[in-house]
């Protein structure tokens, strides 16, 4: 059985597998689950439950530097996905 997280704290838990990206290379998956998260916020609206999924994917397997750089770049408007 697995330990009960404390007060405060969230349980540690990995995206799961995704059939579409069976690869190693996880970085499709990254990306496309960033894509998901932010078109989810826009149709649902900003901070539906239900997208949160997406935003923990995306957490979870993207490296920091690029989440700041894409967010940076849908504030400017230069972001290539389509959202």
């Amino acid at each position: 059985m697995a330990p009960a997280a404390s007060a405060g704290t969230l349980p540690l838990k990995a995206a799961p597998f995704d059939p579409r990206f069976p690869n190693t290379n996880q970085t499709k998956y990254c990306y496309q689950s960033y894509l998901d998260f932010h078109r989810c916020e826009k149709v649902k609206g900003k901070g539906d439950k239900v997208c949160q999924y997406f935003k923990h994917v995306y957490g979870d397997l993207c490296p920091n530097a690029w989440i700041e750089r894409w967010d940076n770049q849908r504030g400017e408007g230069t972001f290539a996905g389509r959202i």
